[in-house]
């Protein structure tokens, strides 16, 4: 399953014209924090792929793009986006089924087509970022232009907390 995501992350990107890396790391090192930590990434330069799920039959699911810094606003942003009563992040097995994508790993770029996908615009103002390269042994670093260029996806205002905010 990790070659044929990859296959597809490479195809996307390279569709969509925007400059990247993709940069192999160490999977144990996967997770964002632990990943900045022992890159020397900036914290406030990665960013964080989250599935969520409606809490009612059908599911409803949405991807939704956060900066490592901040804290997605699920409650209220995110239920009123995919017109909900109730929204929660999705579980590591969810994810994997629904986009064959391990925790650590989850990319905007291999996720199915009819998944919407919400792109806190706090990622906006950022010269470079970090996502998620399809598995927990690759990363992405690119321009967030490149969610300008993503089919699918939408660029929302306050789709993220400051963990001030989210207390």
């Amino acid at each position: 399953m990790t070659e044929a995501i990859d296959q597809r992350v490479a195809e996307v990107l390279l569709g969509l014209g925007v400059p990247h890396d993709v940069v192999t790391i160490d999977p144990s090192f996967a997770d964002t924090a632990a990943f900045c930590e022992k890159y020397g990434v900036p914290l406030e330069h990665s960013a964080n792929t989250i599935i969520v799920a409606s809490k009612k039959e059908p599911r409803q699911y949405a991807a939704c793009v956060v900066q490592g810094t901040r804290r997605l606003d699920v409650n209220h942003v995110v239920r009123r986006l995919m017109a909900v009563s109730k929204v929660s992040f999705a579980t590591a097995d969810e994810t994997k089924a629904l986009t064959g994508m391990m925790i650590g790993g989850v990319t905007v770029f291999a996720l199915p087509a009819d998944l919407a996908i919400y792109v806190d615009d706090e990622l906006m103002a950022l010269d470079w970022l970090i996502l998620g390269g399809g598995s927990r042994s690759t990363k992405i670093r690119t321009s967030p232009e490149v969610f300008r260029r993503l089919p699918g996806a939408s660029i929302v205002p306050g789709l993220s907390l400051t963990a001030a905010e989210s207390t």
